[in-house]
């Protein structure tokens, strides 16, 4: 519960760094909301205009001055408003997180279905057929970058095919299934050669020697021993790659048009719109703090070896 607690606390200044240097970068990228909304909506107005515009965002004063009264505002509940739409940021997030939600669980299910038994397969029949052309399947799903498999799939599955919408029509089955396979298939392809080393190592351990001279069958063996002690780095993985999920997936949201965060977030970063940004930062940073303190206290439940501040013998 300490540790707990600590952890907390230790939340409020890297969230306060981490938009500090956000807001910094944005700041120093030589634009604004107000020059890139009239620059791509091809509109021409009088500079006097545009100082107008800036001087009612607030976008002309000083940078200390800007940060400040946002972290002010912040402090009293108040995320702002889009420089850009004129919503009101906190509804806008909450609008675009359940899509985001839906392809994380989508997406972390599909992975453990296909990535745990392949994995255990690999490792249990390692050097043989099985192992080579799964292992061989790993290596081609990791090449591939996201983009590039959604791409594939569009083609294939949306235009060949057509049994798929090729842009996300809604939060709706068929809208889900190319994003979701895209994310499954990379995150699959890294966790399987994961899954199969963490079994590999537990296998070659003394006590599962002992349990076989003693006759206990291999199932036994490989679902209540070796599976419990390989759940430790099957569940960090799950967890870093949740959190980056809850974060949105931005290339793969905006390529399907998927109204999640991640798209959220990629054209807030367009528009130069200051609070969409900070409010995803924010986000970003709670959702990786979270996971990680989640992920250590699960540790200590699944591992009495663990404590903190202790060395394992």
């Amino acid at each position: 519960m300490d540790y707990a607690l600590k952890r907390f606390l230790q939340l409020i200044p890297i969230l306060l760094g981490i938009t500090f240097l956000s807001f910094l970068l944005m700041y120093m990228a030589g634009s604004d909301a107000v020059t890139e909304l009239y620059t791509n909506r091809g509109i021409e107005v009088a500079q006097e205009v545009i100082d107008a515009r800036r001087e009612e965002l607030g976008l002309n004063r000083p940078f200390f001055e800007q940060y400040l009264h946002w972290l002010w505002s912040l402090l009293h509940g108040d995320m702002g408003v889009s420089y850009v739409t004129g919503e009101a940021v906190f509804a806008a997030f909450l609008r675009k997180l359940p899509a985001t939600l839906l392809l994380t669980v989508l997406s972390v299910v599909l992975t453990v279905v296909i990535s745990l038994p392949c994995g255990i397969a690999a490792a249990v029949q390692r050097d043989k057929t099985v192992d080579s052309v799964l292992r061989f399947v790993s290596f081609i799903g990791n090449a591939m970058p996201n983009f590039f498999v959604a791409m594939l799939l569009m083609q294939f599955l949306g235009i060949q095919l057509g049994v798929l919408p090729v842009i996300s029509g809604g939060m709706d089955v068929k809208s889900a299934v190319m994003p979701t396979l895209t994310l499954a298939i990379a995150m699959s392809a890294k966790y399987l050669r994961q899954v199969r080393s963490a079994v590999l190592e537990e296998l070659g351990k003394d006590y599962v020697q002992g349990a076989m001279a003693r006759g206990v069958s291999d199932r036994i063996i490989l679902w209540k021993n070796v599976m419990k002690a390989s759940l430790l780095t099957i569940m960090t993985l799950l967890a870093l790659s949740i959190g980056s999920l809850l974060g949105g997936t931005a290339i793969i949201e905006s390529i399907f048009m998927w109204d999640g965060v991640g798209k959220m977030a990629v054209d807030a970063i367009n528009m130069r719109d200051y609070p969409v940004i900070q409010m995803y930062v924010m986000w970003m940073a709670i959702i990786y703090v979270f996971v990680n303190l989640v992920t250590d206290l699960l540790y200590h439940r699944l591992d009495p070896r663990i404590r903190l501040g202790v060395s394992r013998q």
